[in-house]
């Protein structure tokens, strides 16, 4: 029997790329997107390279439509092998100062980044204490990382996009505590950071393709009994906290 993976914003990007190469080594995939219209029309792009995916609607600040999701996997699956928390935003204003970003922008950003990945985790989480081998992954960033941030020089300490970077910082602080919790199971948490990709987030000019994006997502999802727990890393590295 096939392992299960749900991954969430999978409609583009990292996250459909993500789909791809984890069905590719046999997984069936859940491809949630906010819309059942933009995960309809994502899955179908993979089932027309013979993926075994299926299309779920999941909107990760929506209590009503995480319970829906939960239900509909329970009821489909009755278990889930594996959650990549994938979904997030970046809502900075790019000509503002650190001190100017707008608390709405706070808001939202910690909305979809921190508390939509606490709300969806707890929610799947009897679903993966089911699994053999349960597997969570949090989609990160190496702008999390207080310790570049704090070095003069470091490739990221000119790159301050203060409620993203702190809803990063926030999500690794979770991924610890989720992960002490989980020391004793079968479940393994950590956080990825992907790189710096093309994707509309990260820009035309970004340094890495996609496909290489959502390599460590996917190392992540399969990983052996002996893998790590409570880390943070980028294609197999660990990365300073």
């Amino acid at each position: 029997m096939s392992k299960i993976a749900l991954i969430t914003g999978a409609a583009k990007g990292i996250g459909f790329e993500t789909a791809r190469q984890l069905a590719q080594t046999g997984v069936h995939v859940i491809v949630a997107a906010r819309s059942q219209a933009k995960a309809d029309e994502a899955a179908a792009a993979l089932k027309a390279e013979g993926l075994t995916v299926e299309a779920l609607a999941l909107e990760v600040t929506d209590a009503a439509s995480i319970a829906a999701a939960v239900a509909s996997i329970t009821a489909k699956h009755g278990v889930l092998d594996i959650l990549i928390n994938n979904a997030g935003v970046m809502q900075d204003d790019g000509s503002k100062k650190v001190s100017e970003q707008s608390l709405a922008v706070w808001h939202r950003t910690f909305d979809t980044n921190v508390f939509g990945v606490i709300a969806v985790t707890q929610a799947f989480l009897p679903l993966l204490h089911k699994s053999a081998a349960g597997r969570i992954v949090n989609l990160s960033s190496i702008l999390g990382s207080n310790t570049l941030h704090s070095i003069p020089g470091s490739p990221i300490y000119d790159f301050k996009i203060p409620a993203y970077n702190v809803s990063k910082t926030a999500l690794n602080g979770w991924t610890v505590q989720l992960a002490y919790e989980l020391r004793d199971t079968t479940i393994k948490v950590n956080a990825a950071h992907p790189g710096h990709v093309q994707t509309d987030m990260g820009g035309a000019s970004a340094p890495m393709a996609i496909p290489d994006g959502a390599k460590t997502s996917v190392q992540l999802a399969l990983l052996p009994a002996d893998g790590p727990n409570g880390g943070y890393f980028h294609m197999g590295e660990a990365l300073p906290w």
